[in-house]
């Protein structure tokens, strides 16, 4: 038998280069913990169908993003524009009836 291979004995958990590893089956899986944001808003109709969209249609993405902890960031950024957009498309629709109505009565 090899020698390198006989002086490696399977442990339950494992650190390499600060990650630590578990032993399930004939794998190490690496232990992942995200942080969660204490006081973080709810994501909103727009976040969640781009985190969906990004979950179905692109996973590299989305576990890059997942990773890094930069994913529910960004969704918070896209429902804020989201909810931006709408107020300022109600404003246009607003004064577009008022102008009417003004044009209707002349």
């Amino acid at each position: 038998m090899d020698s390198t291979l006989a002086s490696i004995t399977p442990r339950k958990e494992k650190t390499m280069n600060e990650l630590t590893y578990t032993l399930v089956g004939d794998y190490y899986l690496t232990n992942v913990a995200l942080t969660d944001p204490p006081n973080a808003p709810h994501l909103g109709r727009y976040g969640t169908m781009h985190k969906e969209y990004l979950r179905g249609e692109e996973p590299a993405l989305y576990a890059t993003l997942l990773l890094t902890e930069r994913l529910d960031p960004l969704c918070r950024e896209i429902d804020e524009a989201a909810a931006h957009r709408l107020a300022v498309i109600g404003n246009h629709e607003t004064a577009h009836e008022i102008i009417l109505s003004e044009l209707v009565y002349i």
